[in-house]
C-alpha cells in the first residue's frame, strides 16, 4: 500500500506525520540563512528610509511558507520558529528578541489560517495571514525598538510593511512553493 497526503493518523487529518516536522524544519533552517543574507544587506537599503520596509517580507515568508506546504494547525508557527530560532543562534544583531518576534509574526499567520480551519489557501488568505504577521511584527517593533518615532513615521512604515505583506510575500510563498513542487521536493504534500 503506497503512503499518501490521505493517509492520515486521525479522522480530522491535523495530526503531524514525521515527513511534516522535517519539511517544516527544513524550511525553517533555510529561511534562517535567508535571515542571515537579508540582515547582511539591510544597511545597503537605509538609503531608501522607511520604504526599505518593503523588503520586511523576508521575515515573514517562513510563516506563510511553512503553512501552506503543511497546512496543518501550527505550520506557520513552527516554521518560523525554527528560523527564528537558528538566525538567533547565528548571531542575530536583534538577540534573543528575535525568538519573540518570530513567535509573534508565527503566531498572528496561525490565527488566520486557524480561521479557514486550515482549508482555504488562495493568495486572498495567504495576503491576509501575511498582513497579519506583519501587523503583530509592526507592533511589536514600534514598542521595543521604535518607540521615539512619530506616528507619521510609524504610518509610513507601516504602509510599506503592508505592501510587502499584501503583495510580495504570497507571491514570493506561491513561486517558492511552486519551485519546491517541481523540483519533487514536496510529494506527498497537498497541492
Amino acid at each position: 500500500m503506497s503512503t499518501t497526503y490521505d493517509d492520515r493518523a486521525t479522522a480530522d487529518g491535523f495530526a503531524w506525520r514525521t515527513r511534516d516536522i522535517v519539511v517544516a524544519a527544513v524550511l525553517g533552517v533555510a529561511f534562517g540563512i535567508a535571515f542571515n543574507a537579508a540582515n547582511a544587506a539591510w544597511p545597503i537599503f537605509d538609503v531608501l528610509g522607511p520604504a526599505q520596509n518593503l523588503l520586511y517580507g523576508i521575515w515573514l515568508l517562513p510563516a506563510i511558507v511553512g503553512a501552506l506546504v503543511i497546512r496543518k494547525p501550527g505550520a506557520a508557527l513552527f516554521t518560523e520558529m525554527v528560523a527564528a530560532g537558528l538566525f538567533t543562534l547565528t548571531g542575530s544583531q536583534w538577540g534573543v528578541d528575535t525568538l519573540l518576534s518570530g513567535f509573534l509574526q508565527g503566531g498572528a499567520a496561525e490565527l488566520v489560517f486557524a480561521a479557514t480551519r486550515y482549508r482555504s489557501w488562495s493568495f486572498p488568505v495567504l495576503a491576509v495571514a501575511s498582513l497579519a504577521s506583519a501587523a503583530a511584527a509592526l507592533v511589536h517593533d514600534w514598542i521595543v525598538w521604535y518607540p521615539t518615532y512619530s506616528v507619521d513615521v510609524i504610518l509610513v512604515i507601516a504602509l510599506f510593511m503592508a505592501v510587502s505583506a499584501v503583495v510580495l510575500v504570497p507571491l514570493a510563498a506561491l513561486a517558492i512553493v511552486r519551485a519546491l513542487r517541481q523540483a519533487g521536493v514536496l510529494e506527498g504534500f497537498p497541492a
